[in-house]
């Protein structure tokens, strides 16, 4: 299983702290975001990484290469990163998922390493992590039938059907993997929609036939790092509630 992480974004919210530094790397506490995602995945035994960058790309990879030497990193940048969104940025990284399983995450979270283990032995091909709480207009939503399996995800999706937040972090097995590009291939090749957000191939997978389900995650921490603000709630709840991989 290989683990895709997506950094190429500008993360025009955080300025100015993002001026000069890649939203990844901004510290929540004693650790920046970037490194406390590597050791959860380190911690259940995943080394094989792509990770997707575009701003300020020589600050990660000089990171990465400093603090996890160990680590079987493949880079691909993403050269119009300032006008394109993340499904572009997954797309880039068709040729080293193919054929094999992806765990899917954005750069831009924090969470507790169970997660990961919760995906990956959750028994489905395909899962995503769910987080139930009282959604608004800004969360990716869920909805979901009785036995779990998503029908819809995205932010349109009316809260009160909304059974809670995808949380960034998604599994795909190697069989739906290429039905998951060839979507892709469609959205950004053919429709030529390259700033739209992955969870659209998502939906269209399962239009066409395919099942994914959630994985309810909400025991364990998680928070999505958009502004200052959250930057200081996530250290606030590193240092209050200590992660499994610390």
């Amino acid at each position: 299983m290989k683990a895709v992480i997506l950094a190429a974004g500008i993360a025009s919210r955080l300025r100015p702290l993002t001026d000069n530094t890649p939203k990844c790397l901004l510290k929540v506490g004693e650790k920046n975001i970037l490194q406390l995602t590597i050791e959860n995945l380190i911690a259940n035994n995943i080394t094989d990484l792509v990770m997707v960058t575009g701003y300020l790309e020589q600050q990660i990879k000089d990171f990465v290469a400093a603090t996890f030497p160990q680590l079987n990193v493949t880079y691909i940048y993403n050269e119009v990163y300032d006008t394109t969104n993340n499904i572009y940025s997954l797309w880039l990284a068709k040729n080293e998922l193919l054929g094999g399983e992806m765990l899917l995450m954005d750069s831009d979270i924090i969470f507790d390493s169970n997660i990961i283990d919760a995906l990956v032995n959750s028994g489905y091909e395909n899962c995503l992590a769910l987080k139930r709480h009282n959604v608004g207009e800004e969360e990716i939503k869920v909805k979901a039938d009785n036995n779990g399996r998503v029908l819809e995800i995205s932010k349109i999706v009316p809260p009160a059907l909304a059974i809670g937040e995808s949380i960034g972090i998604e599994k795909f097995g190697t069989k739906s993997l290429y039905k998951l590009f060839e979507v892709i291939d469609r959205k950004v090749v053919h429709e030529k929609m390259v700033n739209i957000f992955y969870e659209v191939a998502f939906e269209e997978m399962i239009k066409e036939g395919e099942n994914i389900f959630i994985v309810d995650t909400t025991e364990y921490i998680c928070m999505e790092i958009d502004t200052a603000a959250d930057l200081q709630t996530a250290a606030e709840v590193i240092k209050k509630h200590k992660f499994t991989n610390q």
